[in-house]
């Protein structure tokens, strides 16, 4: 029995098809089960969250193994960002030792560390020295950013880019070697499907992008040109702290998310260690078309 937490985001809806396709016996950790669409009569599900360390305990009976993709990049009205990335997986591997799980797979991100200036890369740095320590057999993924066509992100750059010019945070200049959801999830079945898998793997894409490369692709992909428009990171900051304080929880971005795409995110490893575990990363022109 495979425990999957962030069943519903990018890489864990991916994952979750190719694990029922697979035939795996799955459990899914969720506060609400119709986020899983149709894969929701295919597995069995625990009603509970990472801000829950009480649901834990009936989510681990019977499980093997752990595939932790849950994940905050922004503060919940229930916990803060350190609390869902390193003190909540922190938990959750505690939990997984007392309950006999053998194998325990975390994703971390590329460019974490517990200096880092984004309290999402401190917190998720924290919570992989954590994993790495376990006397569990862990496995540590640490991808550049995963994106999907249809996913938050990139829904926000297509609503930015309807637009008369195509605001970007900063100066876009950090680099980036994005990394599709299908293939950050085929990587994972590279895992659990191997006898020995080594105990840290980074996910790069082929291409080395940095944020206005990307925001050009996608607006060659939905057939619109626009002028990039550069927005100095104070008015950013300004902004987006004005917009949270006004619409809390669903705010459409955060000065936490902005600052992300200020740090790169990539790896001299390129492509290696997908490819060692059987992926050929796409470009991410490839993927979105244009």
């Amino acid at each position: 029995m495979i425990l999957l937490t962030g069943a519903t985001g990018n890489v864990g809806s991916a994952l979750l098809r190719r694990l029922i396709a697979s035939g795996a016996r799955v459990r899914c950790l969720v506060r609400d089960p119709r986020r899983l669409g149709p894969e929701r009569v295919r597995v069995q599900i625990a009603l509970g969250d990472l801000s829950q360390p009480a649901s834990f305990r009936n989510a681990l009976r019977g499980v093997d193994a752990v595939v932790h993709l849950a994940a905050a990049i922004r503060d919940q009205p229930r916990a803060s960002i350190e609390e869902l990335n390193a003190v909540a997986t922190l938990r959750l591997l505690r939990a997984a030792e007392r309950t006999g799980v053998e194998r325990f797979v975390f994703f971390s991100a590329l460019g974490a560390t517990l200096h880092g200036q984004a309290r999402f890369f401190r917190a998720k740095a924290l919570a992989e020295r954590t994993v790495e320590e376990s006397p569990l057999q862990t496995v540590v993924f640490a991808p550049s950013i995963v994106y999907s066509p249809l996913d938050p992100w990139m829904r926000l750059l297509e609503r930015m880019s309807v637009l008369p010019v195509m605001p970007i945070s900063g100066p876009g200049h950090a680099l980036y070697q994005p990394i599709w959801a299908e293939d950050a999830a085929a990587a994972v079945m590279g895992v659990l499907d191997g006898a020995n898998p080594r105990r840290r793997y980074e996910l790069a894409g082929p291409e080395v992008l940095s944020y206005d490369d990307i925001a050009r692709i996608t607006l060659r992909a939905l057939r619109r040109r626009r002028r990039l428009l550069h927005v100095p990171l104070p008015l950013v900051r300004a902004g987006l702290w004005t917009v949270e304080a006004l619409a809390g929880s669903t705010a459409f971005a955060t000065w936490q998310e902005a600052e992300l795409m200020e740090i790169p995110m990539t790896t001299a490893r390129g492509t290696a260690d997908a490819e060692e575990l059987g992926v050929r990363p796409r470009t991410m022109r490839e993927v979105l078309g244009g």
